[in-house]
């Protein structure tokens, strides 16, 4: 059965503005009513989707007909104002795409009611490439006006990231492969096989998974550290805040393939945030490859009440374990 869609309008892809009204998932609620930063980013994702959708370019269409995946390559995102369970967010995209471009670009704003006032609680922008299918029969040409957007790989035509990459010796075992990863950083590193829940199209790992990985190494990392979010929660109801966020697909990673994910610790503000940054490679044929990198930004916020939190100072015992040691409970 062929999807059903208005019919392509390219123009309108590159050029109109899209407003769309959308609701956090049930599932993003994790301590008391707030939505975490992965849900929140899922809202930006949901709305450049319903974008190409209204321009009769709906993601099942653009695979089903013309063997074109559609992956979000880049997503970065401040968030200005928490949402809660049961908001309703109204999402505007903007196209920002220039000439010579060879992704799709998009600014996206979600707004929020607080007290009969629209606030802007989100800022992103957003990258959309469009992936050439090879796993099934090789498919027809792509629409003239999206050619100069599709691609044979992700990550093809990526700028250098300027993320270290450390040489291994040929016998390097997963011990050594992870020592290399954090040798000399305040890092913390693990191995990984990719689940096909964390891919699309058939074969690979796509942006959603890796905001899955990025909220998993937050929470290896404190539990290595001594300050787990349950441990900071039990001793002073303290609740992790990510107030930035910004990841980049540089390659890709493939179904069942191991994933060596590195959180590395960047840069301590004052006492108030941290910046760590994620990397994540696949090892082949005896070299690591970059396939995602991004940053985040934390805090610590203090629960006041079912409704209330506000943000709180690093003691010296989270400025310990973010340095590099866990302090004594």
């Amino acid at each position: 059965m062929t999807a059903a869609a208005p019919p392509m309008r390219t123009k309108a892809l590159l050029a109109d503005t899209t407003s769309v009204r959308l609701r956090p998932r049930y599932e993003g609620s994790n301590i008391c009513t707030w939505i975490g930063f992965k849900h929140v980013n899922y809202l930006v994702e949901e709305a450049v989707l319903i974008h190409f959708a209204r321009c009769g370019a709906p993601a099942r269409l653009l695979f089903e007909e013309h063997g074109l995946g559609l992956d979000i390559v880049t997503l970065n995102s401040r968030i200005l104002h928490a949402f809660h369970m049961d908001d309703e967010a109204e999402a505007e995209v903007v196209p920002d795409t220039s000439d010579g471009d060879t992704t799709l670009g998009f600014r996206v704003v979600l707004r929020v009611t607080r007290d009969g006032s629209s606030l802007k609680a989100v800022t992103a922008t957003v990258r959309v490439a469009l992936r050439t299918d090879t796993y099934l029969d090789a498919p027809g040409p792509p629409p003239g006006e999206l050619a100069r957007f599709t691609t044979t790989r992700l990550g093809a035509d990526a700028p250098p990231a300027g993320v270290p990459v450390p040489a291994l010796p040929a016998d390097a075992d997963e011990r050594a492969v992870l020592t290399a990863l954090t040798e000399g950083r305040n890092a913390h590193a693990w191995k990984w096989t990719i689940p096909y829940p964390y891919c699309h199209f058939t074969e690979r790992l796509q942006m959603s998974g890796y905001l899955r990985l990025m909220e998993e190494a937050k929470d290896r990392f404190v539990g290595a550290r001594g300050i787990s979010i349950k441990t900071l929660l039990d001793d002073r109801r303290w609740i992790p805040v990510v107030p930035r966020s910004d990841l980049r697909i540089t390659g890709e990673a493939l179904m069942e393939e191991d994933l060596y994910t590195v959180y590395t610790v960047e840069e301590v503000f004052k006492d108030l945030t941290y910046t760590a940054r994620m990397d994540c490679f696949v090892l082949r044929e005896g070299a690591l490859s970059l396939t995602a990198t991004g940053r985040i930004v934390h805090g610590y916020a203090l629960i006041e009440n079912r409704r209330d939190w506000r943000l709180v100072p690093f003691d010296q015992r989270v400025l310990e374990a973010i340095g590099g040691k866990a302090s004594a409970p």
